[in-house]
């Protein structure tokens, strides 16, 4: 079981390949700054076309972050506890492996955009992003211990996890940004084996 888990971190790896490949070796971490020159000078037509994307990849980009970013922090907070299943303690490795360099990828897409980096606020607030924690949620686990720290982690997870993959399963329909796309497609296979994974786990606790 938690040998199909590991390949997650790969994968994400492998999409972050795929979608520097049209950039310049020489420049990896300023995919904006190349972007421009090409268009400027080499090939605009092939140049545009590789950056071709639309409302539905940016704000994929947008919401993604954020939710990535709270499944790190509350990957944080069940690392920094004591008590843990080691299966759980293993799980929340692999998503910080997996999500941080996701992260990443998405934020340099958005400057390439030149898109910011939080999707527009709203009359009310921000735009909801599925699955994603509130406040009471984070300040639970926060102060849970043990047992009951691994089984709130795996029950929220599972939770945003299944928000992850609608968001997803959005782009792929919606999208145009061909690594945008693949990347929704890496995160629907990874994140649901996750799921699959703690649906395991927690009766064991």
């Amino acid at each position: 079981m938690w040998k199909r888990t590991t390949l997650i971190g790969a994968g994400a790896l492998a999409v972050l390949a795929i979608s520097t490949g049209c950039s310049s070796s020489n420049e990896p971490q300023h995919p904006a700054e190349h972007s421009s020159s090409a268009s400027a000078t080499a090939a605009p037509t092939t140049s545009a076309a590789a950056e071709a994307h639309n409302d539905a990849d940016v704000m994929f980009a947008q919401h993604m972050i954020p939710h990535h970013q709270q499944a790190v922090e509350m990957s944080d907070m069940v690392l920094g506890k004591q008590g843990i299943d080691p299966r759980v303690t293993e799980l929340a490795n692999q998503i910080k492996a997996a999500q941080g360099p996701e992260i990443e990828l998405m934020q340099g897409w958005l400057t390439q955009w030149g898109a910011p980096a939080m999707p527009p606020m709203t009359g009310h607030g921000m735009p909801e992003m599925r699955g994603m924690m509130s406040d009471a949620d984070m300040s639970g686990l926060k102060g849970a211990q043990g047992t009951d720290a691994s089984k709130m982690f795996l029950t929220q997870m599972i939770a945003h996890h299944e928000g992850a993959i609608t968001m997803a399963q959005s782009e792929i329909k919606d999208g145009q940004y061909p690594a945008a796309i693949e990347l929704a497609k890496a995160i629907v296979t990874a994140q649901q084996k996750e799921i699959d994974t703690m649906k395991g786990i927690l009766p064991t606790l």
